[in-house]
This record gives C-alpha cells, sequence and structure tokens, in this order.
C-alpha cells in the first residue's frame, strides 16, 4: 500500500532513554532501540547491569549511555534526563515486585512499591514531556502489566500501582496530545524475567506451566516480545496511536 515502508521503524538519529534497563524487559527494550538506530540512555540502580546492557549494544555496533540512579530519586532522574539533550523516546520500564495478602499488607511496602512503579514513571514522563514540548514532539511508553485487567490474590500493591500508570498514561496522552506527543502503555502477560524468577526452580517450573496453559499460544512470554511492543510505539510507525494499552500477554485476557 502506498506510504508504508520499514522506514517507520527506523530510529537512526533519534534519542531514547529507559528505565530499569540493566535487565528483563528493560534491557531488552534499550538493545532493539539500538538495533533500530536509536541512541540510548540506559537507566537503572544496578550499575553492574547497566554495564552488561551496554556492552551488549555497544557489541552489535549501537550507541549506549549509562545513568545509574534510584528512579524514586526525582532530581537525579530529571538531571540524566535532561543531560541527554534531545529526547525522542522515554520508556518508563522500572518496576518492581510484592507480594502480600490485602490483610498482611504494610504500610511500607506499599509506599516501596508505588514510589517504584508509579512515582518513577511519573519522574520520568514529566522530565521527557518538558524535553519533548519544546521540540515539538515524542513519543513516551510506560509499563503496565496484565494485572490490571484480573484480580490476582497478593498482588494489591503491584496492581494498584500498574493501575495508576494505566491513569496516568491516558491522562498524558490527553494532556500532551497537542504538543505532538505520543503517550502509550505496555501491559504484558507473564513474561520470564529476573522479577517474576521468585521461586526456588521446582516451584519456578510449575509456575510457568501453569501460566503457560492460560495463554492460547501455549507459552509464557519473553523479553524481547515486549520490547517489540515498545519499539512499535516508540517510533513512527504507530504515529495514529495514542492514550492506547498494549496488550501483549499471550491471549490470557482479552479485554473489549
Amino acid at each position: 500500500m502506498p506510504g508504508m515502508t520499514l522506514t517507520a521503524y527506523d530510529l537512526t538519529g533519534r534519542t531514547a532513554f529507559v528505565t530499569g534497563a540493566a535487565g528483563g524487559i528493560g534491557r531488552a527494550c534499550a538493545v532493539l532501540l539500538a538495533q533500530a538506530g536509536a541512541t540510548v540512555h540506559c537507566a537503572d540502580l544496578d550499575g553492574h547491569g547497566l554495564a552488561g546492557t551496554r556492552s551488549l549494544i555497544e557489541s552489535g555496533g549501537g550507541k549506549a549511555l549509562t545513568h545509574t540512579l534510584d528512579v524514586t530519586d526525582r532530581p537525579a532522574l530529571e538531571a540524566a534526563v535532561t543531560d541527554a539533550g534531545r529526547l525522542d523516546v522515554m520508556a518508563a520500564v522500572a518496576g518492581i515486585m510484592h507480594t502480600s495478602l490485602v490483610l498482611e499488607t504494610r504500610e511500607e511496602d506499599l509506599d516501596r512499591v508505588m514510589a517504584v512503579n508509579f512515582k518513577g514513571v511519573l519522574y520520568a514522563c514529566r522530565a521527557a514531556a518538558r524535553v519533548m514540548i519544546p521540540a515539538g514532539g515524542g513519543s513516551i511508553v510506560t509499563m503496565a502489566s496484565g494485572a490490571v485487567d484480573a484480580a490476582n490474590a497478593g498482588l494489591l500493591c503491584y496492581s494498584a500501582s500498574k493501575a495508576a500508570v494505566v491513569q496516568l498514561t491516558k491522562t498524558l496522552a490527553t494532556e500532551l496530545g497537542p504538543h505532538g506527543i505520543r503517550v502509550n502503555a505496555v501491559a504484558p502477560g507473564w513474561v520470564r524475567t529476573p522479577m517474576t524468577d521468585r521461586h526456588e526452580a521446582g516451584l519456578q517450573h510449575r509456575t510457568e506451566t501453569a501460566m503457560a496453559r492460560l495463554s492460547p499460544l501455549g507459552r509464557v512470554g519473553e523479553p524481547t516480545d515486549i520490547a517489540h511492543a515498545v519499539l512499535h510505539l516508540a517510533c513512527d510507525a504507530s504515529s495514529f496511536t495514542t492514550g492506547q494499552i498494549c496488550r501483549p500477554n499471550g491471549g490470557v485476557v482479552m479485554p473489549w
């Protein structure tokens, strides 16, 4: 069809910023955005993991810069985003998991998860928007979760924080659209990452097997599955998409 070309996925000459880039989904996103041509600023609390991500990017011929920081440290995150100069893509991926029943959830647990999963995303989005508005455009991608579409015992803190990210995404899309900035969320299903690898080997295998059975595709996700969704939302191929929740979840949840 006229106008359709793979150059819409080309990020050559553009700059991306990825939080949570030391491993898992964040690392996969950083590597794929670099493979698409972007210069990628990788941020995470784990400096050793960041070095590994940078090595992967550079070994593939890409360009990466690293920022060892905590996304809950707003001044540090804002300074890193500002120092990046030009910014075309923000992928706010950093997040943590906490498991406890509602009646056993401590206030400090809820505060910690909300600080990373919601406030950390809020800080990243605001910092990105302040750079993108004067430039007249950009793409912000947040990381939600399939947990926002289904009730899961023990995941109050995580689910609530990700539901807040969804509402943040929709609100920002409304506010930033007039400035040419698109804001979308990715809500993954079960993905094999260090975050989900919380159990001893036997139990972890049984958990993944059970999750795979829930999917029409018969498998759990890999970080690269989610990274491709992020790339699509980051590039020109999704230029008419904003305020949306992309759900690479293997079909486990199919909301209207």
